[in-house]
């Protein structure tokens, strides 16, 4: 393999710690952020009859019309983001594949792209396999790990190409704040850069936070690109469907990657996504109001623990500042898994400076959250 891919590898083994807790019948998931609660019926529904009405056959590269379209509606109605559903949205097999191809679409040899730390490790071998060049953000604790702009703005280079926001965070759970956004889209303006907004977490926000698409803002709509999906929003983790909104000019050469890697999403899939966002929406405040339950049991355990954390404002998960244990991440997560049979990613599967924090997922019903935090409670008592 060449250099390139052999770094990739080496990113994704640091999930070896999911084969294992696989290999133990009574292991308790805090680990991949794969909601757990059922996609809704009326979207299971709408695939079942795209089956037995025969539309399975292969849809276009961008994606079906009828998908495009809703999801220019959901944009707009959602997003404050106007896009043509012919030109300026590309359906794409999941958001993850979103990343990659907008990514490779947008990054030559040399560029540097400007990344939050820390982050999600795909974002790196993305830019990596690219050829571009990370440069890294701090983000703080002390500041719920929101974005400042200030520290963005002194890491710019005539080298620079992109600022890549994600809010919510993964791992974090922090936003960025509506202040510290405008300030980043003038910052985008001033130094012509693009944005890339990573929404995938932007229905799950609490504690009366707000999420807002910098696409929307004066003068950020040619500038932005836009990815998201469903999988998180209607608990469609394995139906692959995301998409990209941008410039009609940056959709046709995305598009044109795309027909080459795997030509288009699954049909099927992208019938249900319909009935998802032209569907009823009260799913999504059903499962953000499940998540904030857990986020709050969560938060009081682990502040019993003597645990520390910024506010998670979003997404659904906690990071949290394990450094009162004397134990660093790494070991913490194997005497967990060995010792109380919970699964828990350490800080540094997120970014090699992050030893001192864990990131813990809230995807498991509350009775096993509390059983999970309980054996983690025995273990730390030693």
């Amino acid at each position: 393999m060449n250099e390139r891919t052999d770094t990739v590898v080496d990113e994704v083994n640091i999930f070896a710690l999911q084969e294992l807790a696989a290999r133990s019948p009574d292991a308790i998931s805090l680990g991949l952020g794969d909601p757990d609660l059922p996609t809704p019926a009326h979207i299971v529904d709408a695939a079942i009859a795209a089956i037995d009405e025969g539309r399975t056959g292969p849809a276009p590269t961008r994606g079906l019309p009828e998908l495009r379209h809703a999801l220019a509606r959901k944009l707009l109605r959602v997003n404050g983001i106007k896009a043509d559903p012919e030109r300026e949205i590309l359906v794409t097999t999941g958001s993850q594949e979103a990343l990659f191809l907008l990514v490779q679409a947008l990054i030559e040899p040399g560029d540097e792209v400007i990344v939050p730390d820390p982050r999600y490790p795909s974002y790196d071998a993305a830019i990596h396999l690219a050829g571009g060049r990370i440069v890294l953000t701090p983000t703080d604790e002390r500041h719920d790990f929101d974005l400042d702009p200030v520290e963005v703005e002194a890491r710019i280079t005539d080298r620079t190409k992109a600022i890549l926001l994600i809010t919510p965070s993964n791992p974090t759970a922090g936003i960025i704040s509506p202040a510290n956004l405008q300030r980043l889209a003038e910052i985008a303006i001033e130094r012509d850069l693009i944005v890339i907004a990573d929404e995938i977490y932007e229905n799950f926000v609490y504690d009366g936070a707000e999420h807002v698409s910098i696409a929307s803002l004066p003068g950020m709509r040619e500038r932005t690109i836009t990815l998201g999906g469903l999988s998180k929003a209607y608990a469609m983790t394995g139906w692959r469907v995301g998409y990209i909104t941008a410039p009609a000019e940056f959709i046709h050469a995305v598009a044109g990657l795309k027909a080459l890697v795997n030509i288009h999403a699954p049909t099927v899939s992208q019938w249900a996504a319909v009935a998802a966002l032209d569907g009823p929406q009260e799913c999504i405040a059903e499962m953000r109001e499940i998540y904030d339950r857990r986020r709050k049991l969560v938060m009081d355990a682990l502040t019993g623990m003597g645990l520390t954390f910024g506010q998670p404002k979003g997404a659904f998960y906690i990071w949290a500042n394990i450094s009162s244990t004397g134990i660093d991440a790494t070991t913490l997560s194997y005497l967990l898994l060995r010792d109380a049979g919970v699964l828990v990613f350490p800080g540094t599967a997120f970014g090699e400076k992050w030893g001192n924090y864990m990131r813990f997922t809230l995807l498991q019903p509350e009775p096993i959250l509390e059983e999970a935090m309980e054996r983690m409670r025995r273990v730390l008592r030693g």
